[in-house]
């Protein structure tokens, strides 16, 4: 999962053409804008990815869940395959599989170890 975030991340602070370009689409942003996105967004990812790898806290991975699947969701709304989408169940399949291994918080204060 880790080596996941680092991937995406470090795409994104490298400024991958495609995913300004589905920013653009989605919300109308201006090029410069949608690059500053990206690039925050890769900052993100590779922040989950040291959390993850060196001290897993649940609510950070409940996020990984939300983010792996919202941005597996976006390949068929910008019109690529529903196949892309299957194939990137991985992307929160992995860290929800982790969070439910670590077990599922029943507090708030259980979600931030």
């Amino acid at each position: 999962m880790a080596g996941e975030f680092i991937g995406h991340g470090t795409l994104a602070l490298q400024g991958k053409q495609a995913w300004i370009g589905w920013m653009e689409k989605l919300f109308g942003a201006t090029p410069e804008i949608a690059a500053q996105v990206v690039f925050f967004i890769g900052l993100l990812d590779v922040f989950v990815a040291l959390v993850v790898l060196f001290r897993p806290i649940k609510i950070v991975l409940l996020w990984a869940v939300f983010w792996g699947f919202a941005t597996a969701l976006v390949r068929p709304i910008v019109g690529e395959s529903f196949w892309d989408f299957i194939e990137r169940f991985a992307n929160w399949g992995a860290p929800l599989a982790l969070l439910l291994l670590l077990g599922w918080p029943k507090t708030v204060k259980e979600w931030l170890k």
